[in-house]
């Protein structure tokens, strides 16, 4: 079955190709990312481009355009053609450009089409192994002794990790600091070398740590747990009620690319996702997919963050760092 399936793959990807030939001649399309390489919408981008690549027999080139919680690469991306040609990468601050950044001049959701919904991660809750708690409620109980005296590593606001925090904060009832960093990847190696206690950030960065000893892995921000970090409970089950988070990526083009041209981005998106081979790149980096990728999805889902994150965010009195 597994060869019959490989030797199908390309006699599905040529109609498709031949199509996108005709489309999109002989020009690479060019895949906007806002975050830095290596970032997690940056590894589910560069995954997706080389599945993409073949089903359109165009190649993908990814480009980061990384700062100002995503506002530099989707301002970037707003001032392309509407032809398909250009398509838009981003994770969750997307949903909380408008509300932090509220000079940005685009609105996430109607100024954006979605291809499709790619991917989500559960992000991790680690403290530092001089943290005295085995458990998530250790932990509570340890952060209402420690207050503002603790602290807990993040981007900037907006950022997935930082929001992670602070609806932690929120729900848990706790206070702490949150430092933020200009890459995720610093925060983590403070918490490891021990001048931060804890952050709330994606498996890899953090699990690699665990592993080595110089974190303890507490819990993941998903409700029920995820089967990619088994014997790790959810927040939610962990008693932080109402605690559902998870890291997730789309692809967008502009409003008003012409018909053919959406469609066949979207047919491709679709097989990607489909494909147990990319499912697999997927989960060996740490990404789920979503029961359903449809752009219907994605919309929904993007005006559903947009409507949970909007209240937050002004009841934080969040500011660009």
């Amino acid at each position: 079955m597994r060869r019959r399936h490989l030797l199908a793959a390309p006699l599905l990807a040529a109609p498709l190709a031949v199509r996108a030939q005709s489309l999109f001649g002989d020009r690479p399309i060019r895949m906007i990312v806002p975050v830095a390489a290596a970032g997690a919408s940056d590894i589910v981008a560069r995954i997706m481009a080389d599945a993409m690549t073949p089903l359109l027999g165009r190649p993908m080139v990814v480009e980061n355009l990384a700062g100002a919680g995503s506002t530099l690469g989707a301002n970037a991306f707003q001032q392309t053609p509407a032809d398909g040609q250009t398509i838009y990468v981003p994770t969750n601050n997307h949903a909380l450009m408008k509300l932090i950044y509220p000079q940005f001049a685009y609105d996430p959701a109607a100024d954006f089409l979605a291809v499709a919904l790619v991917s989500r991660q559960p992000f991790v809750l680690a403290v530092h192994t001089s943290v005295p708690a085995q458990t998530v409620p250790e932990f509570i109980a340890w952060l209402r002794q420690r207050g503002a005296a603790a602290n807990c590593g993040a981007a900037a606001p907006g950022a997935v990790n930082y929001m992670a925090a602070e609806l932690f904060r929120l729900r848990a009832g706790v206070d702490f600091t949150i430092v933020s960093y200009r890459a995720a990847a610093a925060a983590a190696q403070d918490v490891a070398a021990g001048r931060l206690d804890f952050s709330i950030d994606s498996p890899t960065l953090l699990m690699p740590l665990a592993r080595q000893g110089k974190l303890r892995a507490l819990a993941v921000t998903m409700a029920g747990g995820s089967t990619l970090l088994p014997g790790l409970p959810g927040l939610q089950e962990a008693g932080v009620p109402d605690y559902d988070n998870a890291a997730w990526t789309m692809i967008f083009v502009r409003p008003g690319t012409p018909e053919p041209a959406l469609a066949a981005l979207r047919a491709a998106a679709a097989r990607a996702v489909a494909d147990p081979a990319v499912r697999e790149r997927l989960a060996a980096a740490g990404f789920e997919t979503w029961p359903d990728a449809s752009p219907a999805a994605a919309e929904t889902l993007l005006r559903s963050e947009i409507a949970r994150w909007t209240p937050i965010v002004a009841r934080l009195n969040l500011k660009p760092s």
